[in-house]
């Protein structure tokens, strides 16, 4: 069932819309006092100007209500769940040796991250297996700290939108993914 951002009144946008964001509470409150909004591509254009001007504690809180990638599958949300692909994980041996490897690499990687800039490494994973942000990580962990910021902020609402079209809250049209796709992490080429 699809509803309008704006239908539900202030308690109901915030059930709405706060796991979307993975219930980063000051970030959807100042999304709640911004409304009406209309339409989602527009509550998602404020979102981005809101989490890009907001304080810095406050951006660090929405960056960080984001689990790990690679973050153990049962201390992940749902659609956390099914963007880092928990559920298309096979049981063989040498698929749970391989995910070991990537584990291991990608707890390395958040440890150095969040030492370096203070906060999670958030990337719009797109589908994207968990190997392949390994040289995002990698990539990211020589940026510069605002630069990086604004990327995470950036991806969360990406995040953000991608989960209101796939949970049916927000059409699918072309306008909307072109947009989305605007957001997204650039791919890392090797």
């Amino acid at each position: 069932m699809r509803f309008a951002p704006d239908e539900l009144g202030l308690d109901g946008f915030g059930s709405l819309v706060a796991p979307l964001f993975e219930d980063a509470p000051r970030f959807i409150e100042r999304l709640a006092t911004g409304q009406p909004y209309g339409s989602w591509d527009l509550l998602f254009d404020h979102a981005t100007s809101v989490a890009l001007s907001m304080p810095r504690d406050e951006q660090i809180e929405l960056i960080d209500a984001h689990p790990r990638i690679g973050a153990p599958s049962g201390s992940v949300s749902a659609l956390s769940f099914v963007e880092q692909g928990y559920d298309q994980e096979t049981a063989t041996a040498e698929a749970e040796s391989e995910r070991a490897r990537i584990g291991a690499e990608l707890d390395r990687l958040n440890r150095e991250y969040e030492e370096r800039f203070g906060f999670r490494f958030v990337v719009f994973v797109a589908g994207r297996p968990r190997s392949a942000i390994i040289a995002l990580m990698e990539s990211a962990l020589v940026g510069d700290a605002d630069e990086e910021r604004d990327r995470a902020l950036r991806d969360v609402v990406a995040i953000a939108r991608d989960r209101a079209i796939k949970t049916g809250l927000m059409a699918h049209d072309s306008d909307s993914k072109d947009e989305q796709m605007q957001h997204r992490s650039p791919e890392v080429r090797t």
